[in-house]
């Protein structure tokens, strides 16, 4: 019987323990990384225990009688050891929608993690899901290189380097995450009309906590920053958080030298390259634009779910 018992920092140790160990488990779910916006969320994460011994754990926030997995990240299911099986999850769930049921939340919206973040196969959450009756209500593209078998670049790609070289483009790993920010976010009011979700001090925070895991990579001219990438590692995936350029960067193709770099030295070894998603209003529009751009690369489509199941509370 599987007991589902609420987070609580006196478990914060043990919760980190478990998702370094989890094989759908990035550096996202630790506790440093959840709770920097934690004004902003009404943190209401799960343990699972079968037999006295934790088996799984789900990032969570309580918003409006629901429970997001979690409101303040992109994904964050269900995470689970190797040991985790199909019948195992099937209960998981059923201990959680009692939970859910018991203390009153109608709704669990779940944001699965993506497969390209498993280590093993860790989809029993995606059956259990189904088995209870859970909705797919979204579901967003990402672009996503297969380093291993990549597919080819587009021609274009490849003149702009020569245009980036010819007006001095320099590339390196920078901390300089505050002038990368201001440029990110004119970026997006100019382009979006939106403004980035984490300012130039958050990040500059999260770096600080993480530092093998957020890496900012950018392109300067005459010293002035005119591109980055802003790049969240984890064990098979290199994925880019955040990409932007000036208007002389784009003039100039410095982008292209920067995601050259990351593709061809950086990240190299890594499993997968994703470049984020490309879609707006829940996953109905698709950004052409945008997502044409990834896939000269030789990006193609990962999907990031998300379910409703009704609870009942």
């Amino acid at each position: 019987m599987v007991e589902v018992e609420r987070y609580s920092p006196g478990a914060r140790e043990e919760w980190d323990r478990f998702v370094a160990e989890a094989r759908n488990g990035v550096f996202l779910f630790h506790r440093d990384y959840m709770e920097y916006h934690a004004d902003r969320f009404v943190d209401h994460s799960l343990l699972f225990r079968s037999a006295g011994k934790l088996v799984a754990v789900l990032p969570a926030s309580e918003c409006d009688r629901s429970l997001a997995s979690h409101g303040g990240l992109t994904f964050g299911g269900v995470l689970s050891g190797r040991r985790m099986t199909t019948p195992l999850m099937l209960e998981v769930f059923d201990a959680l929608r009692a939970y859910l049921r018991e203390r009153g939340l109608a709704r669990l919206v779940y944001k699965a993690v993506p497969h390209i973040y498993h280590d093993v196969p860790a989809e029993e959450d995606l059956y259990a899901l189904f088995v209870a009756g859970g909705r797919l209500v979204r579901r967003d593209v990402s672009s996503t290189i297969a380093m291993g078998d990549r597919l080819p670049v587009a021609k274009g790609r490849k003149s702009s380097l020569g245009v980036a070289r010819r007006h001095g483009t320099t590339v390196e790993r920078s901390h300089d995450f505050h002038g990368f920010m201001r440029l990110e976010a004119e970026h997006l009011a100019k382009r979006y009309g939106v403004a980035p979700v984490h300012t130039g001090d958050e990040m500059a925070l999260l770096a600080g906590r993480f530092p093998d895991a957020i890496k900012l990579f950018t392109a300067r001219q005459d010293a002035e920053l005119v591109a980055g990438v802003l790049v969240y590692e984890s064990r098979q995936v290199a994925h880019a958080q955040y990409i932007a350029a000036s208007e002389r960067g784009k003039e100039t193709c410095a982008l292209d030298l920067v995601l050259h770099h990351l593709l061809a030295e950086e990240f190299a070894a890594k499993r997968y390259f994703d470049f984020g998603i490309s879609t707006e209003q829940a996953g109905r529009y698709l950004n052409a634009g945008l997502v044409g751009y990834k896939e000269s690369y030789g990006a193609r489509t990962t999907t990031y779910d998300f379910y409703e199941l009704d609870c009942g509370g």
